[in-house]
C-alpha cells in the first residue's frame, strides 16, 4: 500500500511526505525494506513519470509520534491550514482551499483519540470525507483532490 500512496501523492504534487509512527502502525513497519531510501526513490520516480513532473518530493521518517507532533510539526505547519483526516468529527473537509495545507492522515484503523487530541492541541482541525470509512490510500487521494478543487 505504501508504494501506491507514495506514487499517488507524488503524482498529485505533494513535495514533503512525513511517515509518522502511531499506535496503530505495526512495529515491524519500521524495519521493512520498503522504507529503504532507494526503494522509496523508485516509487517517487513512478509518480513523477505519471505526472510529467521533475520536482522530487522529500520523505521524512518520524518514529516518535509525540516528539514530532509537539516539537517539529508546529514549525512545519506554520502559515498553512492544518487539517487532520479523522472520521470522528462533524466537519466535512473544505473544498478549494486557496493556501498551503498540512494534511495528517492516519494509518489503517485511524488515529487513536489521544493522537487526534495531540494534533488538535497543536492547531490541527479534524475533518472527514463522508460517512464511509476509507482506506489510507483512498482517503489521501480524496482529501488532496477536494482541498485542491
Amino acid at each position: 500500500m505504501l508504494k501506491r500512496i507514495i506514487q499517488n501523492v507524488t503524482s498529485l504534487g505533494v513535495k514533503d511526505i512525513y511517515l509518522v509512527n502511531s499506535w496503530r502502525v505495526e512495529k515491524s513497519f519500521w524495519q521493512s525494506p520498503v522504507l529503504a531510501d532507494e526503494t522509496l526513490f523508485g516509487y517517487k520516480m513512478l509518480g513523477l513519470e505519471q505526472a510529467k513532473d521533475t520536482a522530487m518530493p522529500r520523505i521524512h521518517k518520524k518514529r516518535f509520534f509525540a516528539r514530532f507532533v509537539k516539537n517539529e510539526l508546529p514549525d512545519i505547519a506554520k502559515n498553512s491550514r492544518s487539517i487532520l483526516a479523522h472520521p470522528k468529527t462533524e466537519h466535512l473537509c473544505p473544498a478549494g482551499v486557496d493556501r498551503p495545507v498540512t494534511l495528517a492522515v492516519g494509518p489503517e484503523g485511524g488515529w487513536i483519540d489521544l493522537e487526534a487530541k495531540t494534533f488538535e492541541d497543536t492547531g490541527f482541525v479534524s475533518y472527514h470525507m463522508g460517512a464511509r470509512i476509507l482506506t489510507v490510500e483512498t482517503a489521501i487521494t480524496c482529501f488532496i483532490s477536494r482541498l485542491c478543487t
